[in-house]
């Protein structure tokens, strides 16, 4: 199936700064907001357990200042009254930066964006320390458990491995953090080898890269980042906590196929195949169907060395075996049969069209960029939706097979599970089919 060709217009103008950090603009003159993206190679797969967290406290202290607004308010402030509002996130092995605002505003956001990314005041850390608490707490019970059913299952899936790691960290870890361990971190990440920038919109391409270069480049160069994989799974694995709580929560997680895999396209269109809407293998099995949940999905992660394909929803207690074996049901379909032809096909459309978006989109381009630099693809958003709209039914029922292997499940749940019903939850996820 044809790509669609609109998005062959995305291409963008590229160049590799002396200290290797990845900078790139995208003309897209017929939209009226303008994108600044940073992408940095951090997160908590690359912590130890002791530094467990500390790239999402980071990310929080970011917010803090710059020696020209040197206040979170002056700062937001700023951001605020050139019609932005600055906005993070950060994975397990990247962080973003971004900002969305008028093109007028572009070159004064610019180098606002850009001082948060290299002179970071972090102040007022305590302040900080506060409210990411409160973050953590939110997946604590009151004796301080995680009680998050994702969370514990990815844990079980990937064991000591920082892949297994919360991502927002520890509340034992979140008190040690000081200054010099912040700088340090932000030191060792926030380099040229590990940061990719990218401007889209409505853009002079070549005054936005000699306007960004000239702020970036002085930033140190450092060393790519790296991480060891997960030794592998060998067998099934299953945890259960004790929760008072409305509903069972289930997680059910496959280590999957990595970044680099030949898997990794059709693992993606098998995931569309489960859950790209609510007419999709899942939604439909488990909630039009049998009225299981009141929401269910399904996604897949790739990562370098490793990927997970999980399950989530939240049933009542009674019914939490029920859906454990409806999940299962679903990936062993897959796994003997794969999709039916209509339904890739569908997924093949569903594809096109979410690519072609990105005409009007100018925050998916960046990030799309943004995200390629960084993990050093050459991929245009053409050439991914080709790849992925070229993924064969065939191809897609071996990653399924690949992918939905016994040894390979992990399963997750937390509710009020006792007795019988928790030794039969026990054993559907441990005996094999």
């Amino acid at each position: 199936m044809t790509a669609p060709r609109g998005i062959a217009a995305l291409e963008p103008q590229a160049r590799e700064l002396g200290n290797g950090l990845a900078l790139a603009a995208v003309s897209m003159p017929a939209l009226h907001r303008a994108v600044i993206t940073a992408e940095v190679r951090v997160g908590s797969v690359y912590e130890s357990g002791e530094q467990n967290g500390i790239s999402h406290f980071l990310e929080h202290m970011l917010f803090r200042g710059t020696p020209a607004y040197p206040s979170a308010h002056r700062l937001a402030a700023r951001f605020e009254a050139l019609g932005g509002t600055l906005e993070a996130s950060t994975s397990e092995d990247f962080g973003t930066l971004s900002i969305s605002l008028p093109p007028e505003s572009l070159e004064a956001a610019l180098g606002t964006f850009c001082e948060v990314l290299s002179e970071p005041l972090l102040t007022e850390l305590d302040i900080e320390r506060d409210i990411v608490r409160e973050e953590i707490l939110e997946g604590l019970d009151e004796k301080g458990r995680d009680i998050d059913a994702t969370s514990r299952c990815r844990r079980l899936c990937f064991g000591d491995h920082p892949l297994g790691f919360p991502i927002a960290g520890t509340l034992t870890a979140l008190d040690a953090w000081d200054e010099t361990a912040l700088r340090h971190h932000h030191a060792r990440h926030y380099t040229g080898r590990n940061l990719a920038v990218v401007v889209s919109g409505p853009v002079s391409v070549d005054n936005v890269l000699a306007s960004a270069a000239q702020r970036l480049e002085g930033i140190p160069t450092g060393s790519v980042i790296g991480n060891a994989a997960p030794e592998l799974q060998a067998a099934p694995r299953f945890d259960f906590l004790a929760h008072k709580a409305s509903q069972t929560a289930l997680s059910v997680c496959y280590r999957a196929h990595e970044r680099g895999s030949k898997h990794r396209a059709p693992t993606e269109m098998l995931l569309r195949i489960l859950d790209d809407g609510l007419s999709t293998r899942v939604y439909h099995r488990l909630c039009d169907q049998l009225g299981l949940c009141y929401d269910a999905g399904a996604g897949y992660q790739a990562f370098d060395t490793a990927g997970v394909i999980e399950f989530d929803g939240e049933t009542a207690h009674e019914r939490a075996g029920l859906l454990l074996q409806e999940i299962l049901d679903l990936t062993h379909a897959l796994a003997d049969s794969g999709p039916t032809e209509a339904e890739l096909e569908q997924a093949r459309r569903r594809c096109q069209w979410q690519f072609d978006a990105m005409l009007d989109d100018p925050e998916s381009v960046a990030h799309f960029y943004a995200h390629s630099l960084l993990r050093q693809s050459r991929q245009s958003p053409l050439e991914r939706c080709q790849e992925l709209c070229d993924v064969s039914r065939e191809a897609v029922l071996e990653a399924a097979q690949a992918a939905f292997q016994h040894a390979r499940l992990s399963v997750a749940a937390v509710g009020m599970q006792r007795g019988k019903a928790l030794d039969a939850l026990e054993s559907l996820a441990l005996s094999p089919r």
